[in-house]
């Protein structure tokens, strides 16, 4: 093997190592797992417990049934138990777990028996397990006991072994995701003998319990059954522990399993033998429903019991899928294809021999079409073979009395017809009137109204237009064999027509379903402020569902209510915490879930491909969503999270674009602060250390020299400084341009006089209109916008003359300061005038602050006038930073 190859194999699973990481923040959950009540759990519990307790662990007992044993009671002794809590239900009072408590005192390890056990009364949960999985989360150790039959997937066979329907149940899912299993096991003879000895129950429950239960058989099928469980359960932790580490295979194959399933009660059982096939095989599987494009199921009872299967199928751990389509074999195998799918699991009934010629059924068929997939057919032994059924004619949903009433006033209107055109012309085909009634009647009324209308066509033509005419009888052989072939065509012609009807009224929902879900999502797109999105979506859910709709988002640490509809809808404190619960832990609670169940609200997490962004919660008050109100809901709750979700990114991405604009500008103050106060203060430091150390022992001319080093840096100290706080002024807002008359000429001169007492070695040249208008400005800011410029000239304009001119040009006065130095590059004309850019090398002048020609900008346009930077200024070099001011309407009489 290339060494290149072999350190790839080396590498650990990262898929196991991430669920190894996510296990970090989680406690861990032991199940004693055995095959039948009495074998021992609960005392094996306890006496680990007490050897735990013993070495100082904090551990407490949560809830413990002893059911009388007198063994397992003492084992309680000198453990912390803690106090249950009390539930009145149905006018008795019963001992509980609490939960609560369990969290406040928050152990490292805790007991809580029997994880099957479903709640009473109002609980935060039905179901003990989803208490325990709350424990775990928190960070609490658990352990609990379980007896076999009581996983969802083996409930059937338990069932069938047993004799006994098993009510407490729970996913298979809650042992696969246990961190240990521990088998407590004991032969079923001993087990027997114990149970006759009073050792498992009383000896009234004993003895019903020896007669239904405790057989030999039982109790060996179900001890076999526990064992194969536990023993998948090792097997899937040692091939964890090898991924985690890197060791090498083999590795088991990857099954995958497409389970279909229907709208039957077989289909409880194809899933349930498709979790344990999945469970043996370590395999993912994938629960399957195809439903007609052509037609919608209209039975509700059969879309109930579909959607019990889907919801089965999701708690023993698969994942789900409504197929649409026509060819079902076809769809199955296109899924199967495109899932790479190895294993297909399906539903069979045994048909008589009739049935079998006249009809393959769908296992037949796919076993014929499907290549290199293995076909797992599921059967029930205790439902009688089917027999042929005659043809299903669908009745209408409503309104039976006025379809056949269109199809007797069809045939009516067809006879009336026939009758008058008799009058006027023979005709061989008059029959075809009735054709047209039954396929109208067919189209207005559906299939019930065009057998009406087919039969009370056959009997008018009959009636009317056969001779002998005016009875029902018919006089030639022939005119028998055309009625019955009228009345085939009739039927069949009608059938057609009605099944075009309904798939137009299906392809009509189906199209106003699909124009909502575009027409949302073009709202969508086109909002970008997160509050819209929130009331688009919410909006759009109570319009989908016809019931009360809210929305909840993340703020300042917990969830709030942002958006409902109607706006007066209001959430009660456990409607908070179903919120909650949904937003924290990724799942549905309230009405019709495992959490919070008694609650009017459901609640279901909004997820992206970042997490969940906020939970949607609608009224149910007991009237769980149908398949359609399922399908129409799901597409609007993935295209609010996305929406949410990219609203709340762009708010981010503006925020973060803000603060990286911040941490620029103070980066360039930082750098700027660093060089132009570093500099001053060590040429005044020194300065003044020269002074106060070698003072008395300078001549006057050093000593005059130093003193004007120490005033030049001053003064450039407080132009650094006033700079700053313009700047700080601009970006207020609180530059207040006065609006006096303004000598533009005077300011040129002042500003050109200042320059050249700071910059002694650069020549200035200006060049002032004779005809300068006055403008309405601030003096002193006009000044120091020139001296800005100026300053910037004498960094940048190398050695040559820098000019200045102001002149007019309608009713604007111009006034621009120009250098011929290298000028500035084409990209950079617009930047020059952002806070704090310095670009290029001044010829050895220090490069500023990046601030003059920032304020420059802030301050003309403070007085109405604009500034702009060009290069080439001059000869292809140099710079020209020209600014425009508004004439002044009135002038000033000219001086004397």
């Amino acid at each position: 093997m290339p060494e290149n190859d072999r350190e790839l194999t080396s590498r650990p699973d990262p898929y196991a190592l991430l669920a190894l990481a996510e296990q970090g923040n989680r406690g861990k959950l032991t199940v004693f797992l055995g095959a039948a009540p009495g074998v021992g759990k609960t005392y094996a519990m306890l006496l680990r417990a007490r050897r735990l307790k013993d070495e100082g662990a904090d551990i407490v007992i949560g809830l413990v049934e002893t059911h009388g044993r007198g063994e397992t009671a003492a084992l309680l002794e000198g453990l912390e138990v803690l106090p249950r809590r009390e539930v009145v239900h149905g006018g008795r009072t019963f001992s509980e777990f609490d939960l609560d408590a369990a969290l406040a005192r928050r152990p490292r390890v805790i007991v809580v028996d029997e994880i099957a056990h479903t709640n009473i009364g109002e609980y935060r949960h039905p179901k003990r397990y989803q208490d325990i999985e709350e424990l775990v989360d928190a960070g609490i150790d658990v352990w609990s006991a379980l007896n076999i039959q009581h996983l969802e997937s083996l409930s059937d066979v338990v069932a069938q072994i047993a004799g006994v329907p098993v009510r407490e149940r729970i996913p298979d899912t809650v042992l696969k995701r246990a961190d240990d299993v521990i088998l407590v096991d004991l032969p079923p003879a001993e087990l027997i003998e114990r149970l006759k000895e009073g050792k498992v129950y009383l000896p009234d429950n004993a003895k019903r319990a020896v007669d239904r239960f405790f057989r030999l058989g039982n109790l060996t099928a179900l001890r076999e059954l526990a064992l194969r469980r536990t023993a998948e359960r090792v097997d899937d932790q040692m091939v964890d522990y090898l991924r985690q580490n890197a060791i090498e295979g083999p590795w088991p194959a990857g099954e995958r399993l497409i389970v279909c399933i229907g709208p039957d009660r077989l289909s409880d059982k194809v899933v349930r033998t498709a979790s344990r096939l999945a469970s043996g095989l370590n395999a993912d599987w994938i629960v399957v429903s195809i439903e007609r494009a052509d037609r919608e199921m209209a039975d509700s009872e059969a879309m109930r019991q579909l959607d019990e299967t889907f919801r089965l199928a999701e708690q023993l751990g698969a994942e789900t899928r409504r197929i649409i389509g026509s060819d079902f074999v076809e769809e199955i195998l296109k899924v199967a294809r495109r899932e790479h799918a190895t294993q297909i699991v399906i539903g069979t009934r045994r048909h008589r021999f009739p049935l079998r010629l006249v009809r393959r059924s769908l296992p037949d068929a796919l076993a014929a079409r499907a290549s290199g997939i293995g076909i797992h057919l599921v059967t029930d032994k205790d439902e009688p073979v089917q027999k042929p059924k005659s043809p299903r004619i669908p009745t209408p949903s409503r309104n039976t009395a006025r379809a056949l009433a269109i199809a007797a006033a069809a045939s009516a209107a067809a006879t009336v017809i026939g009758l008058l055109i008799e009058r006027l012309i023979v005709l061989q085909n008059i029959s075809l009137l009735y054709l047209l009634a039954v396929l109208i009647s067919a189209t207005y009324a559906g299939y019930i109204a065009a057998i009406g209308a087919a039969l009370l066509s056959v009997l008018a033509y009959n009636f009317f237009f056969i001779d002998p005419i005016g009875t029902f009888t018919v006089a030639e052989p022939h005119e028998v064999f055309a009625l019955f072939i009228f009345l085939a065509a009739a039927i069949i012609a009608g059938g057609l027509a009605s099944r075009v009807r309904d798939q137009a009224k299906a392809a009509k929902r189906r199209a106003a379903a699909m124009q909502a879900l575009y027409d949302f999502s073009r709202k969508l797109s086109g909002t970008a402020n997160a509050e819209d999105v929130l009331w688009a979506a919410v909006t759009q859910i109570q319009t989908t569902l016809r019931r009360n709709a809210v929305l909840l988002v993340p703020e300042d640490g917990d969830i709030a209510l942002k958006a409902a509809w109607p706006p007066d809808t209001e959430l009660g404190m456990t409607d908070m915490m179903a919120a909650r619960w949904a937003f924290e832990k990724s799942e549905a609670a309230g009405d019709d879930t495992g959490t919070l169940p008694n609650i009017s609200f459901q609640f279901r997490p909004l997820l992206s491909p970042h997490g969940v962004v906020g939970v949607c919660g609608f009224l149910q008050k007991n009237r769980p969503l149908d398949a359609d109100e399922e399908r129409a809901l799901a597409p609007v709750l993935d295209q609010a999270a996305i929406a949410i979700d990219r609203a709340r990114l762009s708010r981010e991405s503006l925020d973060r674009a803000a603060q990286l604009e911040g941490d620029k500008f103070r980066a360039a103050l930082l750098s700027s602060m660093s060089h132009d106060l570093r500099t001053p203060l060590a040429t005044i430091t020194g300065a003044v250390t020269s002074l106060l150390q070698f003072g008395d022992r300078m001549p006057a001319d050093s000593q005059h020299d130093l003193l004007k080093s120490i005033e030049e840096e001053s003064e450039r100290l407080t132009r650094f400084v006033a700079n700053l706080l313009d700047m700080t002024r601009i970006e207020a807002g609180t530059v207040n341009a006065k609006r006096d008359w303004v000598d533009v000429g005077d300011v040129v001169r002042s500003a050109v006089e200042r320059a050249r007492k700071y910059f002694p070695d650069r020549v200035f040249e200006t060049s002032i209109s004779a005809d300068l208008p006055f403008i309405r400005g601030d003096s002193v800011l006009l000044g120091q916008v020139l001296f800005n410029l100026l300053d910037n000239a004498n960094r940048f304009g190398g050695d040559e003359p820098v000019s200045i001119y102001a002149r007019r040009e309608g009713n604007e006065l111009v006034l621009a300061v120009t250098d011929l130095g290298k000028g500035i590059p084409p990209g950079d004309l617009q930047r020059v005038f952002d806070k704090f850019f310095r670009k290029g090398k001044p010829d050895g002048r220090s490069l500023g602050t990046g601030l003059g020609l920032a304020i420059a900008k802030g301050f003309i346009e403070a007085m109405g006038g604009h500034v702009k930077a060009e290069s080439p200024a001059v000869r292809r070099r140099g710079t020209r930073i020209s600014m425009r001011l508004p004439a002044a309407e009135h002038q000033l009489p000219e001086k004397e």
